[in-house]
């Protein structure tokens, strides 16, 4: 992990940039599974399980016996667990529901707007060594709550055809059980395009790696809508001088451990603080289990030493990070002055695991910068506000003159007479 000290403001944008694949190659492969999927349905996603997951499967779609065997294999502590999690998720995100307000925008004139849950939506849970069961929850309960009447799920099975219990166990729990066998690009392409196991939807959510992300951008085009381009994990963590190094090092590491690809930075006006924050992570990172896959993560990411605290904001928003930690006494007083991030955790006990788990926001986050002009998963992620608007005859009365005299500057006759031939019936 490389360490800058005071680098100028013209460097900021080179030290923001995230690692990527070279993109001509990403497109290309990406390109052609979607293709491939959307030709030949079942039969390639069958193929892609062997070449990428190592499994000849039979069927793709998790029978009802197996997430029975799951619920069983769930321990209480975990199920106990999980249930702590749900219900917080589930009162941060029951509040985001808006009563529908009735305006009365001129005399005789109403506009309204109401949320309707999207029909069809679908889910992609990450799976292999870290089967992210967690995102189950953060995706899962916001569809239930807004409504949408169908929610599928893909994820990856092992290399005995598998799904983690726990995935099985979660999917039920929130009342998921149309759960399919398929990962990767190949997964987003089949919930894109139909196939003859997987329905087709209207909305697909997920984090994944680069593949899944390059997948979920180019089935964009074809019409089908997405969360929001999420990446790579990362997060940036503001520390000083009143922070704990332990805590910090934990908070890189916790980021670090998602892949090789995913990034970390450390910003701190004070250098002390960074060096005391490099012994720790050391020191921790030999203890992990995912050492080698943090390790790789750490060289794509930096600690940078500013002149201060408004600094460290200031390049944050340069970077924009999904997650932001600011690890100090007195981290509220930054609260006005953060632009940019995915999610924001205040002080030193607000580790970003808390985020990822149980603290009740959504962990479904703008990576690589796009929490400039992307926000999160949450209840509005699942629903289309559609308006109203109900005119009285005194309501075309008194808006109908103004919207002749406009339709006719325009030169839209049409437009102009579907008031005239109203309102020549009210004299």
């Amino acid at each position: 992990m490389n360490i800058y000290k005071n680098p100028n403001r013209t460097e900021w944008g080179a030290l923001a940039k995230r690692p990527t694949l070279e993109q001509e190659a990403l497109d290309d492969i990406v390109t052609s599974i979607l293709k491939d999927v959307k030709i030949n349905k079942d039969k390639s996603l069958l193929k892609y399980a062997e070449k990428f997951d190592g499994v000849a499967l039979h069927s793709l779609e998790v029978a009802v016996s197996e997430i029975e065997t799951a619920i069983n294999q769930v321990s209480q502590e975990l199920k106990d667990a999980i249930a702590i999690a749900k219900q917080n998720i589930e009162v941060f995100h029951e509040s985001q529901k808006a009563e529908v307000q009735i305006i009365e925008t001129t005399k005789g004139v109403s506009c309204w707007r109401k949320s309707v849950g999207i029909e069809k939506v679908g889910l992609y849970i990450p799976g292999g060594s870290a089967p992210l069961f967690s995102t189950i929850l953060m995706l899962g309960i916001p569809a239930k709550l807004a409504g949408c009447k169908e929610v599928i799920l893909c994820t990856p099975p092992d290399k005995q055809g598998e799904i983690n219990p726990a995935i099985l166990y979660t999917a039920n729990l929130v009342g998921i059980s149309k759960i399919y066998k398929v990962g990767g690009a190949q997964a987003i392409a089949a919930m894109a395009f139909g196939t003859e196991s997987v329905p087709q939807v209207y909305k697909i959510f997920g984090p994944g790696n680069q593949f899944v992300t390059k997948a979920k951008e180019l089935i964009q085009q074809k019409g089908v809508a997405i969360d929001m381009p999420a990446g790579p994990s990362e997060v940036l963590v503001i520390a000083d001088k009143s922070s704990n190094p332990a805590f910090v090092a934990a908070d890189l590491l916790s980021q670090a451990e998602h892949g090789p690809d995913s990034q970390v930075i450390l910003l701190s006006d004070n250098e002390n603080s960074i060096n005391q924050t490099m012994i720790e992570l050391n020191k921790q990172l030999n203890l992990l289990p995912r050492k080698s896959i943090a390790a790789e993560a750490l060289k794509n990411s930096c600690a940078i030493v500013l002149d201060s605290m408004e600094e460290c904001i200031d390049f944050s928003n340069v970077y924009a990070p999904e997650h932001l930690i600011v690890s100090t006494d007195n981290a509220s007083d930054y609260i006005e002055q953060i632009a940019n991030a995915g999610s924001v955790f205040l002080g030193k006990y607000s580790c970003e695991s808390a985020g990822d788990y149980a603290s009740g926001t959504n962990h479904t986050l703008p990576t690589n910068g796009y929490a400039k002009n992307y926000s999160g998963v949450s209840l509005d992620s699942f629903v289309k506000k559609i308006t109203f608007q109900n005119l009285n005859e005194e309501g075309i009365q008194n808006i109908g003159p103004a919207i002749e005299l406009m339709a006719e500057a325009e030169g839209l006759d049409a437009h102009k007479n579907a008031v005239s031939i109203r309102l020549k019936t009210l004299r």
